[in-house]
């Protein structure tokens, strides 16, 4: 503030204006309080001010001075330059401020971080964007009631260990619960239907069953209709498709899918995503991840308990809405790729190019010709069931069968070796032009006119 010059707000003129009308006695205090809402006693202090310091009495006491709370230049410089590290590249504010206090212990808010990364050109602000405004949909009221489903990338690829892990790419799936946001989560090598199994077998033994799956409609939950390329908007009736292996398995189980249509629709596990691509993968390159070992370590152990603590609510209705697994759910059978196939009359049964030999014990009558159940497990082992009913199989051996040779080689070996061999010589010195008279051969061969 410049000697002579006094900076003040409007509100603090139509103060001030008010407080000298009341000093000359142009209105009374209880006039001037109920015109500047205040109390009668306070407009008595703000006029032994104005006496006293003149018109600044009506400006508050600390504008132009700096926060008591303001950290100390010397602070501010140290931790830019702990920012400034490649190991703390692209972190954002409200990150930079947790690991500055955990890791270096210099405490400061997310917003005296911010401006002091701007200062260090670390920070750019931003200017709030209008977003797209999609219809709020109220949260679940119960935990177990409706579980996003999700895994990314989905369609593209994602550096989660920015290339520490060498040429190996991972891929996350995520479950998050819509009424709490709590999150279940894992590494996979790949987003295929047994990793999808491996991850819902963990999260159906920890909780239980919940009452609903919601998911986009990728090929590994919804069996698409094929279409000919010239009828793609013809208007038909949906067929009913059977159900992919992940779909048989809920349906088995008793929990109901749901498939969102819309990115938006399941709006949770995408945030979910978004935050996990900034802040896990920061969070990895600090503690030095390099393995799918130690990135799931690093997930369960610090990502997951800094997401329970931080970021997930108290449902609305405390009660669970997660079933518990009954006898009757077998895991290891409904988590797995199933087959049918039709008993041959020789009690074998042939999967994926490889035949199996029915035990002969379980050999009943009805077996041959009836249909039965393949079980491919996630342990990589074999089952067949007839009914309620087991079999035991066992692969056999198949004897190689000769390769047949294409048609084009054999045709063009053959033709090579007709070429190459020497034909008949009948009419080697046959020549029509030097050949005899038709009655000169005929007198040649003895034939007489009166035999005939």
């Amino acid at each position: 503030m410049q000697e002579g010059q006094l900076l003040m707000t409007q509100a603090e003129r139509d103060r001030l204006v008010a407080l000298k009308k009341a000093k000359k006695n142009l209105i009374t205090q209880r006039e001037a309080a109920d015109e500047l809402k205040l109390s009668v006693r306070q407009v008595q202090r703000l006029l032994d001010g104005l006496r006293k310091e003149g018109d600044k009495a009506v400006v508050h006491g600390l504008r132009g001075k700096a926060s008591n709370r303001k950290i100390e230049e010397k602070i501010e410089r140290q931790a830019v330059k702990i920012l400034s590290t490649p190991v703390y590249e692209g972190f954002g504010p409200t990150l930079a401020a947790e690991y500055l206090e955990e890791k270096h212990g210099i405490a400061a808010s997310r917003e005296t971080v911010r401006q002091g990364m701007m200062r260090g050109k670390l920070w750019r602000g931003k200017k709030a964007n209008v977003k797209d405004v999609h219809m709020w949909r109220p949260r679940g009221s119960r935990f177990g009631e409706l579980v996003q489903w999700d895994g990314v990338p989905s369609g593209s690829e994602h550096d989660w260990l920015e290339g520490r892990g060498g040429s190996e790419q991972l891929y996350l799936i995520a479950m998050i619960d819509d009424a709490t946001s709590r999150l279940f989560a894992r590494f996979v090598r790949s987003d295929s239907t047994e990793e999808n199994m491996r991850l819902r077998w963990s999260y159906l033994e920890k909780f239980g069953r919940p009452l609903t799956f919601y998911t986009d409609k990728a090929a590994l939950f919804q069996t698409a209709e094929k279409r000919k390329r010239d009828e793609p908007g013809v208007e038909k009736d949906a067929a009913k498709l059977p159900p992919t292996q992940i779909g048989r398995a809920l349906q088995e189980l008793g929990i109901v899918w749901l498939a969102a249509h819309s990115p938006q629709a399941k709006g949770r596990v995408e945030r979910n995503f978004g935050t996990a691509q900034d802040r896990l993968v920061k969070g990895m390159r600090v503690a030095g991840v390099k393995t799918i070992e130690q990135a799931n370590e690093y997930l369960t152990e610090t990502y997951l308990v800094w997401w329970e603590r931080e970021l997930t609510v108290e449902a609305d209705n405390p009660d669970d809405a997660h079933r518990p697994l009954e006898k009757g759910h077998d895991l290891a059978a409904s988590l797995r790729h199933v087959e049918k196939r039709e008993v041959r009359p020789d009690y074998t049964l042939r999967l994926d190019g490889k035949l199996y030999q029915i035990d002969r014990s379980a050999v009943t009558a009805g077996l041959r010709g009836a249909a039965v159940r393949m079980e491919k497990r996630l342990n990589g082992s074999l089952a067949v069931r007839h009914g309620s009913r087991y079999l035991p199989v066992q692969e056999c051996p198949v004897a190689d069968k000769p390769k047949p040779s294409r048609p084009e080689k054999a045709a063009q070996a053959a033709k090579k070796s007709r070429k190459g061999a020497r034909g008949s010589d009948w009419n080697k010195d046959f020549d029509l032009k030097k050949a005899p008279e038709v009655w000169q051969a005929a007198q040649a061969s003895g034939y007489r006119k009166d035999e005939a």
